[in-house]
């Protein structure tokens, strides 16, 4: 939605308009005073709020892979935004940046607030603990606050990974499915490797208690988008990779186990879940709701590659062997019978959510975009090209 200054009527008088001033700067006092005397070094923003439809956002760790794009689909609607970050990019053009850490956001506290957010959105929220901080310091002093989280809340990730037991969970998983019972689920090992991807990534990591706490806030409305396998340029899990490169070198055939061919999982687009949180951000209908975000339907694994392939033109073979015949570089731990098949009707449904960029279109720009920027640490142990040949050797073309 756009900026739209208030008109005035060409006979409206002149004491008139110093009238409509006057009450102008009387309720920006009033609100400084409300929100603390930080706000009144920036009576700007309330007095804008009177003539504008476009709001102030603030993105929390907005300058990532999903962030960047979604500032750009906020920027385009016409809000004013600030981003609060590490630094070590800028932020685009006209948008306000505060530099500081996730890690220590009390401490940035009174500079956030002086943005005077309508809506803080949290793209790196870790834990429970974090969430407890950021309600804190933005209870009466913005109306929302909208944090992501993912779909591996859900307990059928869990069973999937072998943390919880139990029988299969059924899908499509949707926002009233039953959520982990095992809390903080990946070891230590596990969670450093995450952090060298993602830096944001706390000890106590768990989106569960985080969405109980921003979910629960008497005072302050939530909402929570839980995310799924989000691929596009810039995808630090280089989801394509796999397959990319293989067409790339000029593999003939490439191999998937077969428990693996056959797993679905939610994906999106990066531009589309960018779009989500927008709709989210800016829609009160999303105040206090849970959404899962993903493209409809789920593909398996196999389905994937191919869809992948042809986009590449590749006129090779993807060959399904059984697990005990699959080179070893090429297995996954857990259990793939557990699928984790997510629906999103609720928000297309509620908020009217549709994706702007199909899947003919975001596939191409995501393989443009994985041959162009190569990743510098390539492990060579994923392509393990003699072993695949040798599995290949033993089966009939």
């Amino acid at each position: 939605m756009l900026a739209r200054p208030l008109r005035f009527e060409h006979n409206i008088s002149a004491s008139g308009i110093c009238v409509v001033f006057v009450i102008a700067g009387a309720w920006i006092l009033l609100i400084s005073c409300y929100h603390g005397q930080e706000n009144l070094l920036a009576p700007e923003a309330d007095f804008l709020r009177l003539f504008y439809s476009a709001m102030r956002i603030l993105l929390i760790g907005g300058n990532g892979f999903i962030g960047r794009f979604a500032v750009r689909a906020l920027t385009r609607q016409g809000h004013a935004l600030a981003v609060f970050h590490r630094g070590t990019t800028a932020a685009p053009a006209g948008v306000e940046e505060i530099r500081g850490n996730r890690n220590q956001l009390s401490g940035c506290a009174q500079e956030l607030k002086r943005f005077v957010p309508d809506v803080v959105i949290d793209l790196v929220i870790s834990s429970g603990a974090q969430a407890e901080e950021l309600m804190n310091i933005f209870r009466g002093a913005t109306k929302r606050v909208v944090m992501l989280s993912s779909i591996d809340v859900y307990r059928a990730v869990g069973i999937s990974h072998g943390t919880e037991s139990g029988p299969l969970q059924e899908v499509p998983l949707t926002e009233e499915s039953e959520l982990r019972r095992c809390l903080h689920p990946y070891p230590p090992e596990s969670l450093q490797l995450m952090r060298k991807i993602f830096a944001w990534v706390t000890d106590d990591y768990d989106k569960i208690p985080a969405e109980c706490v921003v979910m629960n806030d008497r005072e302050l409305p939530g909402t929570v988008l839980r995310l799924p396998m989000v691929y596009g340029p810039g995808d630090p899990l280089r989801r394509f990779h796999p397959v990319v490169k293989r067409i790339a070198d000029g593999r003939r055939h490439i191999i998937l186990p077969e428990t693996l061919a056959a797993w679905r999982s939610p994906r999106g687009y990066v531009e589309n879940v960018a779009a989500a949180i927008a709709l989210a951000a800016t829609d009160d209908r999303a105040a206090r709701r849970i959404y899962n975000v993903c493209e409809e339907p789920s593909f398996s694994e196999l389905e994937w590659a191919r869809t992948i392939a042809a986009a590449m033109r590749w006129d090779g073979d993807f060959v399904v062997l059984p697990t005990e015949r699959t080179p070893r570089h090429l297995l996954k731990p857990g259990n793939a019978a557990q699928h984790w098949t997510a629906s999103s009707r609720r928000i297309r449904q509620e908020l009217g959510y549709e994706e702007s960029v199909t899947i003919e279109e975001a596939i191409p720009r995501t393989i443009r975009w994985e041959r162009e920027n190569p990743p510098a640490d390539t492990l060579l142990a994923q392509f393990d090209y003699a072993a695949e040949d040798a599995a290949l050797a033993g089966h009939p073309m």
